[in-house]
């Protein structure tokens, strides 16, 4: 046998010992596509990608082959990420409003191979995954112009589920309008109250009257079969597209970093990490003087950041309140351990709905 064919026969003998440990590594994968689909995990880990090609490349120790063998890494994570995408198809995601609205956005944009399922409103988009029609939900839970989405704290504090990620979606509104409409036509502009806020110096400028719709898609569907040209909604420009409206004027809202975070909830929290570095607590507490006080001296004494706090009453008392914090550090470590000890004693009652790594901008 010559040095050629020798040669040829090793690579034969490596490339069936790569096959089997193909197959397995794929069988992995499958089982890591499970994990996200039941915790309602994106596919792509761009941080944890980052890590695995500087940790793996430092197993080649001649430099010459060290570049081909990051490009090997780099191609194998694209066959996996390919792989979850295909068997992730028809992963059900639920979102509160119609095709157009700004959730629907966020949810093709987390999720891209899902199916995103339309609800009335929260409540019914949040008990469809608590009640296992749909194996996630993305609410959102706070915009940079106009705040807090109130209804959706209350149900992550009165339900079961839990926040697995934090997405940052820019939110852009237009007027969008019937055809053949002009701006002098208009009297009257349908949104949600949320983006009749982000927009109400626009409003308030050209005098508009307005009406509250369950979600912006809606708004745009109502202008829509309407027909009238004395109506416009505000809302996106793929609203404008589902529903056949002209888009009369572009980026109407006040702010130009207006973005919304939307919070996807599924049934089970996900496997603590060693890089969750943000988690979402909700406590009530005891009704003793300075107890919120000594609350906050609790989370800050063990070395976490406090990024918000805000209150909500409870409903259940007059005057009674919980609080929805978000902080920095990893609340699933020994220390993190330890502040949640030290907080049953000041907090009547306590929970943590959400530990992840980062939050994305999408």
């Amino acid at each position: 046998m010559t040095d050629l064919e020798k040669a040829r026969q090793k690579i034969n003998e490596i490339d069936s010992e790569m096959a089997r440990l193909f197959t397995e590594r794929m069988n992995a994968v499958k089982k890591v596509a499970e994990y996200k689909r039941l915790h309602g995990l994106q596919v792509t880990d761009s941080v944890r990608e980052a890590e695995n090609l500087k940790r793996n490349s430092k197993l080649i120790e001649d430099e010459s082959l060290k570049s081909y063998y990051v490009t090997f890494l780099q191609s194998n994570m694209e066959i996996s990420k390919n792989y979850q995408h295909r068997l992730l198809e028809g992963m059900r995601v639920a979102f509160s409003g119609v095709e157009g609205a700004f959730a629907n956005i966020a949810a093709n944009k987390v999720f891209p191979d899902a199916v995103a399922v339309p609800y009335g409103d929260f409540r019914a988009a949040y008990n469809s995954v608590a009640g296992g029609e749909c194996d996630c939900v993305i609410l959102p839970i706070e915009n940079s112009y106009n705040g807090d989405v109130g209804q959706v704290m209350d149900l992550a504090f009165f339900g079961s589920l839990y926040i697995n990620g934090i997405y940052d979606i820019g939110i852009v509104q237009n007027l969008l309008v019937n055809k053949g409409a002009v701006m002098d036509d208009i009297k009257t502009v349908i949104s949600h109250p949320q983006a009749l806020g982000q927009c109400a110096e626009y409003i308030k400028r050209h005098g508009f009257e307005t009406i509250e719709a369950v979600n912006t898609a809606v708004a745009a569907k109502m202008v829509a079969e309407s027909g009238r040209k004395d109506i416009a909604a505000i809302a996106s420009e793929e609203a404008a597209e589902k529903f056949g409206l002209q888009k009369i004027e572009a980026h109407i809202n006040e702010s130009n970093v207006n973005t919304t975070r939307f919070a996807v909830f599924s049934r089970t929290l996900k496997t603590p990490s060693a890089t969750d570095n943000n988690f979402i607590l909700l406590f009530t507490v005891t009704n003793e003087a300075g107890s919120l006080g000594k609350a906050i001296s609790i989370i800050g004494d063990n070395g976490f950041n406090l990024k918000a706090l805000k209150s909500r009453p409870t409903k259940e008392l007059v005057w009674s309140y919980y609080f929805f914090a978000e902080g920095e550090g990893n609340i699933n470590s020994m220390q993190g351990k330890k502040m949640l000890s030290e907080l049953k004693t000041k907090c009547s009652e306590i929970k943590v709905i959400g530990s992840y790594e980062k939050e994305v901008s999408l």
